[in-house]
């Protein structure tokens, strides 16, 4: 879900289904009985209360599945009694105790399994409250609007990570994609979030902190030889915002160009000399090269990862991502990552196979202007 970033409201639909889910073996025996008093000259349907511990055993505890398995047995006994059959009352209750017997244990599994799903739910929780930290929803002069998905199920963190701080006449913001998926690509994005957050503060410049970037990743492998964050490469995109300018700067290491919003004009940001990705640097030389355009109040730029633009529908087409962002260009800042998401969902039938990750910035004052002058 949080994966922070707009996620499905499961909370009713649920609660509805749990309800019925417990519902489902009282009603079986409810309309086994009237079946059974109604139809006596028919086929016996009361061996279909056999069906009760087993069902129960889905959605009830230990006692509740052995309760409803007694219940059974007893209505059995008494439909046995009333037609005159005792010779089967011994058959029909052996075979509803041990299926009763059985069902427990189902339960009593599916009970441990579900506390220690909740369990690792709240570790990943915390995992990505520390990893991942919300975004506050304004920086300086900058609005911040997250959409972030997980590919994995049931996951709270992916490959792709994103981080913004407040230093001193600026906003620094740095969205990336580490290569892969799984553990491995987790390991990696934090490593590169811990150097961001420690050298973002007092790096005199974007490729200086790019530089701070590679060397944090190469620490990294030199301490613990044995993890494949070394392996792996990651594309970062950084930008600043200075206090004073209505500007942005960017550094482009291998990512995705970012999509700007000038009036309702919808354009690629295109680096002329993108950098390597992270951890690729000694492969060639190369120098970073920062990209400066007019950042204005009103102004919005999407920074995203390639788990958005690649998404792909049943034909193999890749998603028009500046498509719609020409069609959401007069769309509030905050509603469009939801929209994005729900879009996203929709052209990729209903699933995505990809980390998403998309930061929308939006420029909420004249960063040059004075106070008294706005």
């Amino acid at each position: 879900m949080h994966a922070a970033g707009p996620r499905p409201r499961p909370a009713t639909g649920t609660r509805t289904q749990f309800n019925l889910g417990r519902a489902l073996p009282v009603l079986v025996m409810v309309l086994v009985v009237v079946a059974d008093l109604i139809t006596p000259d028919a086929d016996r349907v009361d061996r279909l209360l056999i069906t009760v511990p087993a069902l129960a055993a889905a959605t009830w505890g230990v006692y509740g599945t052995i309760g409803m398995g007694l219940v059974a047995m007893a209505l059995r006994a008494l439909l046995v009694v009333a037609r005159g059959e005792p010779e089967d009352l011994l058959a029909s209750e052996g075979l509803i105790l041990g299926i009763t017997a059985a069902s427990a244990w189902v339960s009593a599994v599916r009970t441990r399994n579900e506390r220690d799903l909740a369990e690792v739910t709240a570790v990943a929780d915390v995992v990505q409250r520390v990893v991942l930290r919300p975004l506050p929803p304004r920086l300086g002069h900058a609005e911040l609007h997250l959409l972030y998905v997980a590919a994995a199920a049931k996951a709270r963190i992916g490959g792709d990570f994103y981080e913004a701080v407040k230093i001193p006449g600026a906003v620094r913001i740095m969205l990336g994609d580490v290569q892969g998926k799984g553990l491995g690509a987790v390991e990696t994005a934090s490593v590169l979030l811990g150097a961001f957050r420690s050298t973002a503060y007092d790096a005199p410049d974007l490729p200086a902190l790019a530089d701070r970037l590679d060397e944090g990743l190469s620490r990294y492998a030199a301490w613990d030889p044995e993890s494949d964050a070394a392996e792996r490469f990651a594309t970062v995109v950084l930008v600043e915002l200075p206090d004073d300018r209505d500007t942005a700067r960017l550094l482009n290491c291998g990512h995705p160009a970012p999509l700007l919003q000038h009036g309702g004009e919808i354009t690629t940001v295109e680096v002329a000399e993108p950098s390597l990705p992270l951890n690729l640097a000694g492969l060639a030389d190369s120098r970073h090269r920062v990209e400066e355009f007019p950042f204005a109040p009103g102004d919005r730029l999407l920074l995203y990862t390639d788990g958005v633009s690649e998404t792909r529908d049943r034909a193999g087409v890749f998603y028009p991502l500046e498509e719609r962002a020409r069609q959401w260009s007069a769309v509030p800042s905050a509603q469009v990552p939801e929209l994005l998401h729900r879009d996203l969902a929709a052209y990729g039938a209903g699933a995505l196979d990809d980390d998403v990750a998309a930061l929308l910035v939006a420029r909420t004052e004249e960063a040059g202007t004075p106070p008294a002058s706005r």
